[in-house]
């Protein structure tokens, strides 16, 4: 782990002593140019050392349990608390979103046999 913590810290040291020249010279821009590849070379180093690291998995590894734990702290309270949770009230909207357009298919076609026992009522009982 040791290795680890001197290995992140040696990408930054190497990233941090790049030095810059002046501008207005083409051994500048060569400076430059040179100075970019060995960032993005530093940087890489250093994202890997990042991805390789020990510590920062068992940071990460700790942190998702602990989300996890609140987690289902959280479902244990608002159930004992009689409260739905976000899911519960999801569900119920989608349950209340399919009555209201069964609901409006229904009213639909109550409105079509209206009008079908309106036209059969004009024909039964014309006026003279």
């Amino acid at each position: 782990m040791r290795a680890q913590h001197l290995s992140l810290a040696g990408c930054l040291v190497k990233l941090l002593s790049m030095s810059t020249g002046q501008a207005g010279d083409s051994a500048f821009d060569e400076d430059q140019e040179s100075l970019r590849a060995r960032s993005e070379q530093v940087i890489g180093e250093f994202a890997q050392a990042l991805l390789d690291s020990q510590v920062l998995e068992g940071a990460l590894a700790a942190a998702f349990g602990a989300r996890e734990k609140a987690v289902e702290a959280q479902h244990a309270a608002m159930a004992a608390l009689n409260l739905p949770s976000a899911g519960d009230v999801e569900r119920l909207e989608r349950r209340l979103r399919s009555l209201s357009q069964r609901l409006e298919e229904v009213e639909d076609q109550v409105d079509d046999l209206l009008g079908e026992l309106r036209a059969l009522r004009r024909q039964s009982n014309p006026k003279p």
